[in-house]
């Protein structure tokens, strides 16, 4: 896998994370059908959260360190 096809598939997680922490978002404040399922309502909208973050920053890290090492070797 070359490092072209890795950033973009960092890309489309970090995207899909961002999301998923958006219907999260929406379903806690806003959708009146996860407010009356109470308690698994709640569950389902942090769930949606909780794999959105968990999608989102591990890649960013990534990105991050990728960009830094390519800079550095330009550079150099």
């Amino acid at each position: 896998m070359t490092n072209e096809k890795l950033i973009l598939t960092l890309k489309i997680c970090i995207s899909v994370g961002i999301c998923l922490i958006a219907l999260g978002i929406y379903l806690h404040n806003f959708n009146e059908t996860v407010e009356a399922m109470g308690v698994q309502g709640i569950i389902i909208s942090a769930m949606c959260v909780a794999f959105g973050m968990a999608l989102s920053l591990p890649t960013k890290m990534y990105l991050t360190f990728l960009l830094v090492k390519r800079e550095t070797e330009k550079h150099q």
